[in-house]
């Protein structure tokens, strides 16, 4: 056998092992991965059971209760109130508040703010005019469309409505009331409130009730 041969075996063996090796190596990893992922399935599934005991549990409970009295255990909605800083905007600096903010913050018993699902009625009064011309404005925002404008502020969170005015309020230079009612989606109870909107500041905590025309 010559010695280019022998070279060439050599280097097929080499190859070979190589392969070998390599594939070997592979496999491993497929395997680590494979026994990665059933443990993550695994996980998932147990995550899943506790949570499916945990809804039975809630069912259970919820089913034993009086149908007027299941709403009320899920959670407690109390108090629906006007915050400050609900007033009339000029959002594009042209001299002109076109823009009523409305924030409006629901709670439970313990005062908690709590994001309740519902619809809001909103109104926007003159209160110094006749009673056929006393009511600016007014909309409805849905459940689907109040749960998109939930709003994080620093101290708290609010749902932040915003309305268009202008063509309707004319000249902000007295204040003005905006009431609102809050349809609880879960237990249908309404809540109401109402806020005097200032000229002179952004928001007032001054929320004494407006005489209603």
């Amino acid at each position: 056998m010559t010695y280019s041969v022998i070279m060439a075996c050599a280097l097929i063996t080499a190859f070979g092992c190589e392969s070998t090796t390599a594939s070997k190596s592979s496999l491993s990893q497929q395997a680590q991965q494979l026994t990665t992922q059933k443990a993550d399935v695994q996980k998932q599934l147990e995550q899943a059971q506790r949570e499916n005991e945990r809804l039975k549990k809630q069912i259970d409970t919820l089913s034993n209760l009086p149908g007027d009295k299941r709403a009320e255990a899920l959670y407690h909605l109390q108090a629906v109130k006007i915050r400050r800083y609900t007033n009339l905007y000029d959002e594009d600096k042209d001299g002109t508040k076109e823009t009523l903010i409305v924030y409006v913050q629901p709670a439970d018993e313990t005062g908690d703010i709590i994001k309740a699902a519902g619809a809001v009625d909103v109104q926007l009064w003159d209160l110094d005019k006749k009673e056929s011309e006393a009511l600016l404005a007014q909309w409805r925002i849905e459940p689907n469309e109040l749960k998109r404008q939930w709003f994080n502020s620093l101290l708290a969170g609010n749902y932040r409505l915003k309305f268009d005015v202008a063509g309707v309020v004319a000249k902000f230079d007295k204040p003005l009331t905006v009431k609102i009612a809050f349809t609880d989606y879960l237990s249908g109870r309404a809540f109401t409130d109402q806020f005097i909107l200032r000229p002179d500041r952004i928001g007032t905590t001054d929320n004494k009730k407006a005489v209603k025309p």
